[in-house]
């Protein structure tokens, strides 16, 4: 860990911590370390917007907070509204401050899609990160459009059997300066990204992998574990879009070339104790579909 932040800090970021010890995270917790970066990459002359998530918990119990930048906790659907908002406030006093608004899956996959299709048709000067748990942690793990096919939930016992929505795509519509996925197994790629994206002005996009313990039933110290192996078998495709040019992060690259067995994977995680053998087939196919399609997109094709 410690030359992890070392090597962070040489990249550019700041070395003062804007999440401050004694969250009320989960242990394990990897949207927590997300943020962690991404704040440390923003600076201190950022504002963070949150809807109603597991982050509008971590934060702490008023009056204390365990973070050291402003933050707006808004209602579930309005992030990237109070985020257009804010953004043109400052645009109207000359200031340059980050705009970031943070949400889980089900606040921007679901209930605050409309939301931020409006934002990024408005161009409006901000960077919208959607931290990936694949479920409304929050509230006790229900089945988002995020979710998994065979995935088990509170809602979906004996497993999802919807294919989860392809949310980079519906973002890409709309034709934005600058979107990147990410995992937070691999911080040094999310702090660069941020960065990059905070540096563009216009909407900005990020959708980062969360891996959740609780949630995916496994043992809070595999979180790092989990996340690389994502990566690894291709599952969770790691890239950056500027406009139409498409370039894919080196360990996607890597997964490309030598994938780890997809099955490595769901054994890690209790959610996946129920998996059929066709749901397996139906969730290669489409990994190995948008493998593809990346693939021939950033050549060109």
């Amino acid at each position: 860990m410690t030359d992890i932040r070392v090597q962070i800090v040489m990249s550019g970021t700041s070395a003062t911590e804007y999440i401050c010890k004694c969250t009320s995270a989960c242990a394990g917790c990897s949207s927590s370390l997300i943020l962690r970066h991404v704040l440390k990459a923003a600076g201190p002359d950022t504002v963070l917007v949150v809807p109603a998530c597991c982050t509008s918990v971590l934060q702490g119990v008023w009056p204390n907070t365990a973070f050291n930048i402003p933050v707006y906790n808004v209602a579930f659907a309005a992030a990237a509204a109070v985020a257009s908002g804010m953004a043109a406030a400052f645009e109207s006093m000359g200031k340059n401050t980050n705009v970031i608004a943070y949400a889980g899956d089900g606040g921007t996959v679901d209930i605050g899609i409309q939301a931020l299709s409006g934002a990024l048709e408005r161009e409006t000067n901000f960077l919208y990160i959607c931290y990936d748990n694949e479920a409304y942690g929050n509230t006790g793990m229900q089945r988002s459009g995020s979710t998994p096919i065979g995935a088990r939930t509170t809602t979906t016992p004996g497993g999802k059997v919807h294919k989860k929505k392809d949310l980079d795509r519906i973002i890409a519509a709309h034709n934005l300066p600058y979107m990147a996925t990410a995992c937070s197994a691999y911080p040094q790629d999310l702090a660069k990204k941020v960065q990059k994206a905070l540096s563009i002005k216009g909407p900005k996009f990020m959708h980062i992998l969360a891996p959740c313990p609780p949630g995916w039933r496994y043992d809070a110290s595999k979180t790092i574990e989990v996340g690389k192996m994502a990566v690894k078998t291709g599952l969770w495709a790691m890239y950056e879009r500027e406009y139409d040019l498409l370039t894919i992060s080196g360990p996607t690259k890597a997964a490309m070339i030598k994938p780890a067995p997809l099955e490595d994977y769901f054994k890690m995680q209790g959610r996946f104790s129920g998996l059929k053998e066709e749901q397996v087939k139906t969730v290669r196919g489409e990994m190995e579909r948008n493998l593809r399609m990346l693939k021939a997109e950033a050549e060109g094709c």
